[in-house]
């Protein structure tokens, strides 16, 4: 007697067999699913990330998990985290900027050196003129000459830096005003400071998130970064966007330099000497494409408080400066594969 051939019964998927193969997801199907909206969005991977690294830290450390602790961070994250706002309008554009660091180093030794022959506000604006002048410099030289940005801002770090100790001829100036170091105080409730500083780094990171996702401007940005060529057939002046961006990235800078100041009250022309690449980690681990186009300053706010965190952690471990380099490098190369494996499937 011949069997019935069981593809042609309306029955039941059989026990064991995967449930979404018949058109009704399973409890794993759902949650892989949960999980890939939750990472859709590009500020889920950081802050995860920020998470793991906090509970590894804290069950490893005696000392890492408290308030004062906490405060510390912050204050450590302010002068990184408003040089990232920066780097970040300039990577949305798929450039790079090596010389943020030293165009902010500059912008306070103008200021140190002058706080004390003219008014301290008139030195600070100055100073945060130079910054901005400095930056925009950056995007003449890269509309008008056509040069690749990693280039550009190679030569200006490398011109910034030497003018900065042919300036001061290498000493540093103590910075001996109320108004400059403002920005180092703030309000505090035992061993937890929350400085005026940090209070205008939040300020900035939510002023330029809604520049950017609540603006032309903001939409102009990352239509450039998408594809310059599509955003020039679409009426967007891309040479004056770019040179936009890095103008306003220099705003940043100038406050950065401001902060730097407030604290540290020492204008150092060998100062923050990696801050430039601390900017870059804190974007790129932020989830901010180096390709450019995707990223948010929500993410790259994350993105600097780990940079920090990862500092602060290994050092109260105990671990060798040199290794933090190490571990910092790894994140950096991690986040870069992660956003290269997400372009890759969406190009699929």
């Amino acid at each position: 007697m011949k069997m019935p051939d069981r593809n042609n019964l309306d029955l039941p998927p059989p026990p064991g067999r995967i449930a979404e193969d018949y058109g009704a997801p399973d409890g794993r199907s759902r949650l892989r699913q949960g999980i890939a909206g939750v990472l859709s969005y590009p500020i889920a991977g950081p802050l995860l990330a920020l998470i793991i690294i906090v509970v590894v830290f804290s069950t490893t450390t005696s000392t890492f998990f408290n308030l004062g602790n906490f405060s510390l961070i912050v204050q450590q994250s302010v002068v990184v985290g408003t040089l990232a706002l920066g780097q970040t309008l300039v990577v949305l554009v798929s450039g790079i900027d090596l010389a943020n660091a030293a165009i902010m180093v500059l912008g306070t030794i103008v200021t140190g050196s002058l706080a004390t022959t003219i008014d301290p506000l008139a030195a600070l604006l100055l100073g945060m003129l130079v910054c901005v002048l400095g930056a925009a410099a950056n995007g003449l030289i890269i509309t008008c000459f056509r040069l690749p940005p990693f280039i550009a801002t190679l030569g200006m770090f490398t011109i910034l830096t030497a003018s900065a100790r042919l300036y001061t001829h290498s000493r540093s100036y103590p910075i001996m005003s109320d108004l400059i170091e403002v920005l180092g105080t703030g309000p505090s409730w035992g061993a937890v400071t929350i400085t005026y500083g940090s209070m205008l780094w939040v300020a900035l990171t939510l002023v330029l998130a809604y520049i950017l996702t609540k603006t032309a401007w903001g939409v102009h940005v990352y239509a450039v970064g998408n594809s310059p060529a599509a955003a020039r057939l679409n009426g967007i002046s891309v040479g004056k966007m770019l040179f936009s961006v890095y103008a306003l990235a220099g705003v940043f800078y100038a406050f950065a330099g401001w902060q730097a100041l407030g604290r540290t009250p020492i204008a150092d022309p060998s100062g923050y000497p990696l801050a430039n690449l601390d900017s870059i980690t804190a974007v790129v681990i932020g989830g901010t494409s180096l390709f450019g186009g995707r990223g948010s300053v929500l993410g790259t706010f994350v993105g600097a408080l780990i940079v920090t965190v990862l500092k602060n952690g290994l050092t109260q471990a105990g671990i060798d400066s040199l290794y933090q380099q190490i571990a910092t490098g790894i994140l950096v190369i991690l986040a870069v594969g992660v956003d290269q494996y997400l372009r890759r499937g969406q190009r699929t």
